[in-house]
This record gives structure tokens, sequence and C-alpha cells, in this order.
């Protein structure tokens, strides 16, 4: 059986089969929770993994190896800029989401943990990140149920965890 659960941990430090990086589109290494992992997988090799790629377009996402990671496998999920809510980052956001749960599920994956893609430097509003990250979840699961997956949301901050808490469990009545 699925699940959706909220920890207090660094991202780096999951032992899940992937995480998931907020990338940039060009799958540079960058701010947040992005150059976290780039460096604690091994930068220059994510770099290099990243360069072959080459590029990912807002709302999709690519797989490389881990590396230096506990997690076999970083999934580079490309969530929207939020521009105030006019331009379509809902939908864009619900799609990166959706597209990191399918790349995991084509290579059998049976756990992953994300961050809280454009909600920290994308500036996403906080709430609305989690009510998005937590449906785009919640719709996977369903239309995948023949399909078992550990989805693990990995946050640093107590506030973020109890917002996050609090959407999860009113969506699940």
């Amino acid at each position: 059986m699925s699940s959706i659960t909220i920890r207090q941990i660094s991202i780096t430090e999951s032992d899940t089969d992937a995480v998931v990086n907020a990338a940039n589109s060009g799958l540079w290494q960058g701010g947040g929770v992005c150059g976290f992992i780039f460096r604690a997988a091994g930068a220059e090799q994510m770099t290099e993994a990243c360069e072959k790629i080459g590029h990912c377009d807002v709302g999709s996402a690519v797989i490389t190896p881990g590396f230096n990671l506990r997690a076999g496998y970083v999934i580079h999920a490309v969530g929207p800029r939020w521009t105030g809510g006019g331009s379509n980052e809902q939908t864009l956001l619900y799609s990166a989401y959706q597209s990191a749960l399918r790349l995991a599920r084509e290579n059998n994956l049976s756990s992953i943990a994300f961050p809280l893609i454009s909600a920290g430097i994308f500036g996403y509003p906080l709430e609305q990140a989690w009510q998005v990250a937590v449906r785009a979840c919640r719709d996977f699961i369903s239309v995948n149920a023949d399909f078992c997956i550990d989805i693990v949301f990995a946050v640093l901050d107590d506030y973020i965890k109890a917002t996050g808490e609090k959407i999860l469990n009113d969506s699940a009545g």
C-alpha cells in the first residue's frame, strides 16, 4: 500500500530509492535544495550527468544516478517560478510532481523523497505549494493503485512540516 509522509530531515540524508531535486530547467547546480543535492551527490559527477541531458522543461523531470547519496537516483523535477498565480503555475507544479512519480514507476522505485518544489527560492506560497504537492501525489497513487510507493516529503522547518501535515490530514477526509 502506498503512503505519503512528511519527515523533518535533510533530503540528502534520505534513505529512499530516489530523492527529488527541485531543479532549474538548465539542470545547473543551483542554490537551496538543488545546491545541497549536487554537493552531497558529488558536484562534478552530477554536473557531468546533467550536462549530458542538457535541459528539462518546467513541469517535467529527468533522472540521474545518485552518486554519493544514500538514494540510488536523483530525479530532477523543474517547478515553476511563482509570478502571482496567473502564469499556469499550479498546472506546471502539479506536472513536475507527476513527472517525477512517473519516472519512479518507470524505474521500479519503491520510495521517493521530495522537497516542497518551487516553495523555496522560486517563491511559490507555502500553503498553495503543499496543496498542489499533496493533490499530485494522491492523484498518482489513486491512478496507479497497482504500484506501491512510499512518498516522503523531506522538510527542515517545524512550520513547513506542520503546514504540510495539516493539508495532508485535511485532504484525507
